[in-house]
């Protein structure tokens, strides 16, 4: 599960390149800064591999994996 704190992204896009599963897309929402924010399309179908949040300038993003019981 990908958590995108929408108000602190700046729109640069890396997380965007960086998915392997595609699964980041910019919102067509602006955040207050003005930005249109990156934003999880499709949660069931991350692999929780967390480049995402590696290549985010502004750690932003957090990445959790789902523990099945």
């Amino acid at each position: 599960m990908v958590k995108i704190d929408q108000e602190r992204c700046k729109g640069c896009g890396l997380c965007i390149n960086a998915c392997p599963k595609k699964i980041l897309k910019f919102s067509p929402a602006v955040n207050k800064q003005g930005y249109h924010f990156a934003v999880c399309i499709d949660n069931e179908s991350c692999i929780s591999c967390a480049l995402c949040a590696e290549v985010c300038p502004d750690v932003c993003i957090e990445v959790y994996k789902e523990v099945k019981a």
